[in-house]
């Protein structure tokens, strides 16, 4: 999965223009989630000096992002063009409920390939859920 990361108040507590203390279990998560292949963008309100020092701060604690404000890392921002990533999953503090914290976020994903495999055995039954979405709100 392309998965789209914001920075403060997810990966470290919220304290812009400086970088808050880091999200207990943040790290670790995201490098769980490299280990599976999945593709990290930061997807951050940061941008200049502000987003190179988290992309770096990043780096220092194991996590290097495939793209930073980008769907790609050699696209060239265009002011005319939304801003908005191309990613199947965003982990944001601002997700409507708030940020459920590292561990829940581990919890959902790991589950996720195993949810995939049974919507797609169960894809002919017409009410069988289509989305990690369905599954935690019961649709």
């Amino acid at each position: 999965m392309i998965i789209a990361v914001d920075f403060d108040g997810t990966i470290v507590e919220h304290q812009y223009p400086a970088i808050g203390k880091t999200k207990l279990f943040a790290f670790e998560t995201l490098k769980a989630l490299q280990k599976k292949n999945h593709s990290l963008i930061l997807w951050t309100f940061r941008s200049g000096k502000f987003l190179d020092e988290a992309v770096e701060f990043c780096k220092k604690n194991g996590v290097e992002f495939y793209a930073a404000n980008k769907n790609y890392p050699e696209e060239v921002f265009d002011p005319s063009v939304s801003r908005k990533v191309n990613a199947e999953v965003f982990i944001d503090d601002r997700n409507l409920g708030g940020f459920p914290g590292w561990s829940r976020i581990w919890e959902l994903l790991e589950n996720e390939a195993e949810y995939m495999k049974l919507v797609e055995a169960q894809n002919q039954k017409s009410n069988a859920p289509k989305s990690l979405f369905d599954k935690l709100f019961g649709r």
